[in-house]
């Protein structure tokens, strides 16, 4: 029996903030009581005065080894899990990938192939259904038994992972009917794929072209479209990074009329630009992803979004391509250039960056950043929080710490930082994962292989 005591810090969740201490026992919270009103006995007793005490945080929204345009994101589920753990993210939901023509359950086993044993924080998997027919709908019910409970489709990438708004349809009924959640990709590929095709017609081949053809209007209409087939089919809809004010807006309205929409973004729709885009000497090859960057006025709809639950999830997408080796793939053709961005290690700072700068308070820094994800793929109160009989993924933050933002600092394995050169105040200084330290005193003392994978629950978000 392991007892560790977390004393003197500000323990914040996602409903409150107290100075109290909070005792870990066998990898659990065992309990929190008004700082210094409890002669706990412990073998381990971390000061954290002066710090913030927060949940592990969750992150919904990686891609680790994703295959994608003739390569690979650079992180592997060992590098990717460690940096995530250097940034107080203690907890991330991958995507397993179904290849056309094969079953869900051979894209399943790959995956489990490359994460089992290799992960330093807990890990959980998403389903991405490439082919929906008779077989894969049948193959949902028994995923979603087996703890896999969120599917996702693409409205965008036709002839990779793109469906018809029929096979769409036909998901949402089978997740209506055994409870997993729809996970969207919501831009209009087919008209992009038009646009695309006339930009280089013209010659227009940089990266800022990427963000040109990929309108923000394609965006809206197939997050409209998601939407509505939702509702047909009487099912609960997400999402996934949203990066436009007007997809905001749709979801708003969506969300107004009482149905069950949810939506995510990312840091880099709220911290960068097109500005990153138009980046000479194809510089803004770093930056290309999708749904793009967008012109830097679409940030204040996404922070109002953010504060006012019309936005309910902050994830990275976090999915590394090397500039040297693989985002030059795309020189004199934006199209080729691979779709993706790092920024697992990043998320947590950020957004306390964004309490230091007022966009969103204390409370809901955790609520976006570690509950909301927790509720959302079944993983609550076991992640996201602090209370008695939540696995005790608690990181020790450091608000007044600075630091600035670089690749030759940061453990991700990728060859650049998206966020290179930015100062921001906060640092983690130690993280435990289900009790036990990951990092400790700004050094890595975890392992590839502690992480445990996490069989979830359906989604506990009604509204």
């Amino acid at each position: 029996m392991t007892r560790t005591l977390i004393t003197g810090g500000l323990v914040i969740t996602a409903a409150d903030e107290m100075h109290a201490d909070v005792l870990i026992q066998d990898g659990r919270i065992a309990a929190l009581a008004v700082a210094g009103s409890q002669q706990w006995s412990a073998d381990r007793v971390i000061d954290a005065s002066g710090k913030y005490v927060i949940p592990g945080g969750v992150d919904g929204h990686t891609h680790m080894e994703m295959p994608f345009g003739g390569t690979y994101a650079s992180d592997t589920f060992e590098t990717g899990t460690r940096a995530a753990a250097w940034g107080g993210t203690t907890t991330i939901v991958d995507f397993a990938v179904q290849t056309v023509g094969r079953s869900l359950r051979e894209g399943l086993d790959t995956w489990h192939a490359k994460a089992d044993g290799q992960c330093a924080i807990d890990y959980g998997f998403h389903m991405i259904l490439s082919d929906v027919n008779d077989s894969s709908l049948k193959e949902m019910d028994l995923l979603v038994e087996e703890g896999i409970s969120s599917f996702k489709l693409f409205t965008a990438y036709p002839g990779v992972f793109f469906s018809d708004d029929g096979q769409i349809l036909r998901a949402m009924q089978k997740g209506a009917a055994n409870g997993g959640l729809i996970m969207a990709h919501a831009e209009n590929g087919l008209a992009i794929d038009v646009l695309v095709e006339q930009a280089l017609a013209r010659g227009e081949t940089d990266p800022r072209y990427h963000g040109e053809v990929r309108k923000s209007l394609l965006e809206a209409e197939a997050t409209h479209r998601v939407i509505k087939l939702a509702q047909v089919a009487g099912a609960p809809v997400y999402v996934v990074h949203v990066s436009a004010q007007e997809a905001v807006a749709e979801l708003a309205r969506a969300r107004d009329e009482g149905l069950p929409v949810f939506g995510e973004t990312c840091p880099q729709y709220l911290f960068l630009s097109t500005d990153n885009l138009a980046e000479p000497d194809f510089e803004g090859a770093k930056y290309v992803c999708s749904t793009p960057l967008r012109p830097r006025e679409h940030q204040a709809a996404l922070w109002r979004g953010l504060r006012t639950n019309d936005l309910q999830v902050v994830s990275t997408d976090h999915c590394p391509f090397c500039f040297v080796g693989q985002k030059d793939l795309g020189r004199g053709d934006f199209s080729k250039i691979p779709n993706g961005m790092p920024g697992v290690e990043n998320r947590m700072d950020l957004l306390h960056q964004a309490v230091v700068d007022g966009h969103i308070s204390r409370r809901r820094w955790i609520e976006i950043a570690c509950a909301t994800p927790a509720r959302m793929f079944g993983l609550y109160p076991k992640k996201g929080t602090i209370a008695p009989g939540a696995d005790a993924d608690v990181v020790i933050y450091d608000p007044h710490a600075e630091q600035t933002i670089s690749a030759e600092t940061h453990h991700m394995n990728v060859d650049y930082s998206a966020y290179e050169g930015k100062r921001v105040t906060g640092q983690v200084d130690t993280v435990l994962s289900r009790g036990e330290p990951v990092i400790e005193g700004r050094r890595f003392v975890g392992r590839a292989g502690h992480g445990a994978y996490l069989a979830r629950g359906l989604t506990q978000c009604e509204s």
